[in-house]
């Protein structure tokens, strides 16, 4: 229970870096760490539950979840890389192509899946 106690505070604090950095612009990494809230508290979950599972895909780690949790984490996995690597557009870095809409719904999803881990890990 420990680990996964450990694995939602910083999943927590992850989110709370998210809403940073929006506030200040940085769009793209609102969605990194925003994928990184809801990664972490299903990791969190897991653990809880006692499964190991490895692996940064939001939607592969989960078992069995609402379709509006299944659904953010899908729009969230398509945040993990395009966020960080220049490489994965034509030109250009990652912030040119990430807009607040953008990092506003990215942390709206990381805030309904966290909010799901918690009342999964309360019952």
């Amino acid at each position: 229970m420990k680990r996964a106690e450990d694995w939602i505070k910083q999943s927590e604090r992850d989110l709370e870096e998210a809403k940073y950095a929006e506030s200040g612009g940085y769009y793209e990494l609102a969605c990194f760490l925003s994928q990184q809230c809801a990664e972490k508290a299903v990791k969190g979950l897991l653990q809880f539950r006692g499964v190991e599972k490895r692996g940064h895909s939001i939607s592969h780690l989960l078992e069995n979840p609402p379709e509006d949790v299944l659904q953010c984490a899908i729009f969230l996995d398509k945040q993990y890389t395009p966020s960080r690597y220049p490489d994965v557009y034509d030109e250009g870095s990652p912030y040119e192509y990430y807009t607040q809409k953008d990092a506003e719904e990215c942390i709206n999803c990381a805030i309904k899946i966290l909010n799901w881990v918690k009342g999964e890990t309360s019952k």
